[in-house]
């Protein structure tokens, strides 16, 4: 299972809320779309548009990765990550997932240090025990990158998100050309919605014969 870029920042997101600010969690749309847009705390920087996020979810929720909720007395609905129960994760192992899908390659004393709000390692050793449990699976979710020169630690990275195919959004307004994968969800959310409007057409038709009088 291979994520977009766009995915991925939408489910690290998710993670991150959930763990750092349980009281606003789930999040709604727009408070989806400000976290993956942040500043801070992520590498690199994107500017999302409604557009992105929408498809985006709407992705993860037929992967199984993500399903909306709706609370009584709210007005709209909210997202929630699944991605720790679908692949059945410890704690410790969704967190540094998050910390990776949302800054990067990192070394393990950079990913004990940044997951520290949302789940504190006591040690560098917890942390390396994680990622090993992470890079061991039948299904690896993590991997090893070699030393770079200079660098006295090796970095590791998610597997989740498909590098090469992922999309980044560029961070400057300037309008760019869309590329395949946004012009696929695009086309695939156009058929849901002319489904739904196909429906209501029929329901109309329905209920106007109903009403016809003779």
């Amino acid at each position: 299972m291979k994520l977009t870029s766009e995915e991925g920042r939408v489910l690290g997101c998710l993670i991150e809320k959930q763990l750092t600010t349980p009281q606003l969690y789930p999040l709604t749309e727009k408070a989806l779309i400000t976290a993956c847009n942040q500043t801070t705390n992520r590498d690199p920087v994107v500017a999302y548009d409604v557009s992105a996020v929408r498809i985006a979810a709407q992705s993860l929720r037929e992967k199984g990765l993500l399903r909306m909720v709706h609370r009584t007395g709210e007005r709209s609905d909210k997202h929630h990550q699944l991605l720790d129960s679908f692949l059945t994760l410890s704690p410790e192992q969704v967190t540094l997932l998050a910390v990776l899908l949302l800054r990067g390659p990192q070394t393990v004393a950079e990913l004990r240090a940044r997951s520290e709000r949302m789940h504190p390692f006591d040690t560098v050793a917890q942390v390396q025990e994680a990622l090993d449990a992470l890079t061991d699976r039948d299904d690896p979710l993590a991997a090893r990158l070699e030393r770079q020169p200079g660098r006295k630690e090796a970095r590791y990275r998610q597997l989740l998100v498909d590098v090469e195919h992922g999309v980044v959004r560029p961070t400057s307004n300037q309008a760019t050309p869309p590329d395949s994968l946004t012009l696929v969800g695009l086309a695939r959310e156009i058929d849901l919605l002319r489904g739904e409007v196909t429906e209501l057409r029929t329901q109309v038709d329905g209920l106007r014969q109903e009403t016809d009088v003779d």
